[in-house]
């Protein structure tokens, strides 16, 4: 019997610096939204390459409006293709697996932050560095080499592997849902997201909201004659602050053991105020409320619908002048697979062959498009990649090189084993 495992190892260490250098040219594309087609290009490149069956569009945005789950600022997808590679088996009875990786980037920031050129793609003490790097150019190009080094090493697998280089997962997912309403299915599917190598069986959904808050204008010298909206504000946040404790409270999955929040409420912009001079008649605070993975979106809103209405019980002044709440901009479903789903199970022995140790198991911080895969798409789908969670969004962002090749070990192992080989 062929040792897969050792063949794979080989040839990875012979590909190295195949690999690497597809990484940077990854990463030295700046493929921020609206600008994602030069790197689709090389991806396109690379699945010509590999003679994969070849889909590239541009996503419908009315069609994908018709869907619940659709949320994006756009008007148009133009410039910004969906591209997929499908490598067919030989059918016979093995599952089909999706590696579907998001291509988008968020921007750089303040460039005095970073070291180097944000997009430079620079090779130093064993990383590659670059904004993308790890969130998740690096788990794409784990997806790519595992596909090739099968193919090379000629395994012939029933089942087919279905690989997605989508749009827009930084706002919403619009590109993966497009590909699940193209009617890309599998009967499983990995997302490399940086998960510092842990297999992440569950994930956080989450959804922004907009408070205004509303006050009565008067004079500075005669504050006492208005209403600060500032003041409330702060109220409204301490009332906020206590619905995340009671939240956080209900939740015991011992899968959220090592975070600390796992569903938190996060305040990200206050605006108001027109006049140092001046009592601040409106405050608009935006934010994002995480949801658990065994939430409905439409229950969370409720709750706080619910909860927001409560604060008058402390200030009589809600009682006549509530506080507005819009749910706006994006949103991620949750998603959740059981722990001993066949998937993990085929994941985690191939983590433990590939690292001689078991993998840890737990539930992500953040969303993913996981949740289209698994809800609209009814696709189970587990979440596992190289990268380093912490610095995704952050300066300075990169990716440890043999962390990309281990993941690589570990996603060509397991598409032997659940794709299953041909005879």
């Amino acid at each position: 019997m062929t040792n897969w495992q050792g063949e794979i190892q080989s040839w990875l260490t012979e590909h190295k610096y195949e690999i690497v250098r597809l990484l940077q040219r990854f990463v030295q594309e700046a493929s921020v939204q609206r600008d994602e087609k030069y790197v689709q290009a090389i991806v396109i490149e690379k699945l010509r390459q590999l003679q994969l069956a070849i889909d590239i569009w541009e996503p419908d945005i009315k069609e994908l409006r018709k869907n619940e789950a659709f949320v994006s600022t756009r008007t148009n997808f133009q410039d910004s293709p969906n591209v997929v590679g499908t490598l067919k088996g030989r059918g016979g009875g093995g599952k089909s697996i999706l590696l579907n990786g998001h291509i988008d980037v968020v921007p750089a920031g303040d460039l005095a932050h970073w070291r180097d050129e944000p997009y430079s793609g620079m090779v130093r003490d064993g990383n590659v560095y670059g904004r993308g790097s790890t969130d998740m150019k690096g788990g794409n190009v784990a997806l790519l080499f595992a596909i090739q080094a099968l193919q090379e090493l000629g395994v012939l697998l029933k089942g087919d592997v279905i690989f997605q280089s989508v749009i827009e997962e930084e706002s919403g997912g619009a590109g993966t849902l497009a590909c699940v309403l193209r009617g890309y299915k599998a009967d499983g599917a990995i997302i490399p997201e940086p998960t510092s190598m842990k297999i992440f069986s569950k994930q956080q959904g989450s959804m922004w909201f907009r408070l205004t808050i509303h006050g009565r204008s008067a004079h500075g010298g005669t504050r006492y004659e208005g209403v600060s909206a500032i003041e409330k504000a702060m109220l409204l946040i301490e009332h906020l602050q206590q619905l995340e404790k009671n939240r956080n409270a209900r939740i015991v999955d011992p899968l959220y053991k090592n975070t600390p929040i796992p569903v938190p409420i996060n305040i990200g912009t206050i605006k108001g105020g027109s006049w140092p001079s001046s009592v601040a008649d409106e405050v608009i605070i935006e934010g994002r409320i995480g949801v658990a993975p065994h939430e409905k979106m439409k229950d969370v809103k409720e709750e706080v619908e619910e909860w927001l209405k409560k604060i008058s019980v402390q200030d009589s002044w809600f009682d006549f002048h509530p506080v507005d709440l819009e749910w706006f901009g994006a949103h991620w479903l949750p998603n959740e697979l059981d722990t001993q789903h066949p998937l993990i199970s085929s994941l985690s022995q191939s983590y433990e062959r590939a690292m001689s140790h078991p993998p840890t198991i737990e539930a992500s911080p953040w969303g993913t498009d996981g949740g289209i895969l698994s809800q609209v798409g009814k696709i189970p789908t587990v979440v596992f990649g190289p990268g380093v969670t912490e610095v995704a969004h952050f300066p300075n962002e990169y990716i440890s090189i043999e962390s990309v090749i281990k993941a690589t070990e570990i996603i060509a192992l397991t598409i032997i084993d659940w794709c299953e080989i041909a005879d």
